[in-house]
């Protein structure tokens, strides 16, 4: 069964600020807590996304366990939104789209998240014991990061 998580956030800042944050997998392991161990391995001199680009995670999102991650960006309207698509990783499907609209107090970001688990019927009683409640962790952890860095002065 397929499951959606969404959030949006306002931002202080202008559209190429949030831009140049956002489309860089170097600043996820900022914005993921701590207890993810989220590593990327992937080298990224040049931090320009662009569609086909794929990029290598450690991630531990159950007891610790590491796994490994891949995403691949599907779509990259620049400065507007871009797609990533888990190609190896714990979840069947991850889609994540990511949007930037630009507004009168900065950006408005929205993340819509449309995923599946695996192992079918287990996998959904996994869900709301603990898959639900530990995503809306990291994005309550990533709302909370966010706030400091872009709405405080």
């Amino acid at each position: 069964m397929k499951h959606r998580l969404f959030r949006e956030q306002q931002l202080n800042c202008s559209i190429e600020t949030a831009w140049k944050f956002f489309s860089s997998a170097n600043n996820l392991s900022e914005i993921t807590p701590k207890d993810m161990n989220f590593i990327v391995l992937t080298p990224m001199e040049d931090d320009e996304i662009y569609e086909g680009m794929l990029i290598d995670y450690y991630v531990s999102p159950i007891l610790g366990i590491k796994m490994k991650w891949q995403t691949e960006i599907l779509k990259v309207d620049f400065q507007k939104s871009f797609v990533d698509l888990q190609r190896k990783g714990p979840y069947k499907l991850w889609h994540h789209h990511h949007e930037f609209i630009p507004n009168e107090k900065g950006v408005l970001m929205k993340d819509t998240i449309d995923y599946e688990l695996p192992m079918g019927f287990l996998g959904e009683i996994a869900h709301p014991l603990f898959v639900k409640k530990k995503l809306e962790h990291i994005f309550d952890y990533r709302y909370n990061v966010l706030e400091k860095m872009f709405n405080t002065k």
